[in-house]
């Protein structure tokens, strides 16, 4: 559909641009509730309830939002996933209850799940498959420029409980217009069809642990990273600096690490890279009130954590027979949600323990038994031969709907 890269990002532009909205949008909620919550007193546990509702949310969305894109369509289900999700972030401002605020997560990750199968499926039917990972690689770039610019929302209004709600409610109304005023074609949509848990890990099992505990890590860190800014004395624009430096961290050493994982034994690089997350966040835990280096060290953690998904499922797909990779890949991203599940709970019990440095106590100590299984797994099997290995890909950790037409090219 797209003869070059050039027309195929203008043609897209529109899908773009929405993402990006979204996630300026929506981006900043997570950080924004965590900080009220604890401003109203709430406890590192019922925060990470409220942050694991909306991880629920996106899981069951993923499995459950296709049907209701078939029954309607592309453009009236976005229509609906937004204004759901608009009208869900004006919600919070009615008060500071945690279980109403549950239900409001719950309802996001649904909405949310519902707007990236709708824009990934857009992107993957355009897009030909020579053009794909360009266009995923702009999705990618859409995704996380819009969830780091959004975190200085949180300095909007801060003054006010209601008004960054407000902003959030107002930008993703707006991230509608692109997508309603589209002139691409909508795309057939089809389910991913996933295989089991048992087959997944028997297909690889470090793959699939990996997977999972970087969903436990990453979700530890998004519903208590800004509890543990704050509890270093941040204000809200520290707060929003510290997350986006996560962000970034994550999107700049994403590539030199995926080279690297090409051109060695993958499982060394993953390893290694689980190991330099359980250092770094060792270095936060001892260095968290030394200023600027928790800055620093807050990049380095977004740059090893966001690096292992895609080099845990580029290991998975070494090792995959072709007529399982769709299926697996999809597999792997719920893996990954329902590790994100897990992980603020996990989070909450480091932190009870430990107080806020516990956050990352319990996010190393999770880098740490998964490099202990790595280990074990390395003795247990034999390498795949550099020659063999295929290519790695920087994937987005959002829905099943986003690896399909990716994993079909890997098969090619």
């Amino acid at each position: 559909m797209f003869p070059t890269l050039t027309s195929s990002l203008g043609s897209i532009r529109t899908l773009l641009l929405a993402i990006f909205l979204i996630m300026v949008g929506g981006g900043f909620l997570s950080t924004l509730i965590a900080v009220r919550l604890e401003q109203s007193g709430a406890s590192a546990p019922v925060i990470g309830l409220v942050a694991t509702a909306y991880f629920a949310g996106l899981t069951a969305g993923s499995l459950r939002a296709v049907n209701v894109i078939k029954r309607v369509g592309h453009i009236r289900a976005f229509a609906v996933f937004v204004a759901v999700l608009s009208a869900s972030s004006l919600a919070y401002a009615l008060g500071s209850n945690a279980v109403f605020w549950i239900f409001l997560r719950f309802i996001d990750g649904l909405m949310t799940a519902g707007v990236f199968i709708c824009l990934e499926s857009w992107l993957n039917d355009g897009a030909e498959p020579h053009r794909r990972s360009s266009v995923l690689a702009s999705y990618m770039v859409a995704l996380y420029l819009g969830q780091a610019a959004g975190q200085f929302l949180l300095t909007a209004g801060q003054d006010s409980h209601a008004l960054p709600f407000m902003y959030s409610a107002i930008v993703l109304s707006l991230a509608a217009l692109p997508v309603l005023l589209t002139k691409i074609d909508q795309p057939h949509i089809e389910g991913a069809k996933l295989l089991t848990v048992k087959r997944l890990y028997a297909i690889s099992p470090l793959g699939f642990v990996g997977v999972s505990g970087t969903g436990m890590m990453l979700g530890a860190f998004y519903a208590l990273g800004p509890l543990f800014a704050q509890k270093l004395g941040m204000g809200l624009p520290g707060i929003a600096l510290f997350t986006s430096c996560v962000i970034a961290g994550g999107v700049l050493l994403q590539w030199p690490f995926g080279m690297m994982s090409d051109k060695y034994d993958r499982r060394v690089v993953i390893i290694g890279t689980f190991s330099a997350a359980m250092i770094v966040c060792g270095l936060i835990v001892s260095f968290a009130s030394s200023g600027i280096y928790v800055f620093a060290f807050a990049a380095l953690f977004g740059g090893m954590s966001f690096t292992l998904y895609p080099m845990c499922v580029a290991h998975f797909n070494d090792r995959i027979d072709g007529s399982e990779r769709v299926g697996a890949s999809s597999g792997l991203v719920l893996a990954y949600s329902v590790g994100a599940i897990v992980g603020p709970m996990l989070g909450a019990v480091g932190v009870a323990i430990g107080g806020p440095a516990g956050l990352f106590g319990a996010i190393g100590l999770t880098a740490l038994l998964v490099t202990i299984f790595g280990l074990w797994r390395m003795c247990a099997t034999e390498a795949v031969p550099n020659e063999e290995q295929g290519a790695w890909q920087s994937l987005p950790r959002t829905t099943p709907m986003a690896t399909l037409d990716v994993s079909s090219e890997q098969e090619a």
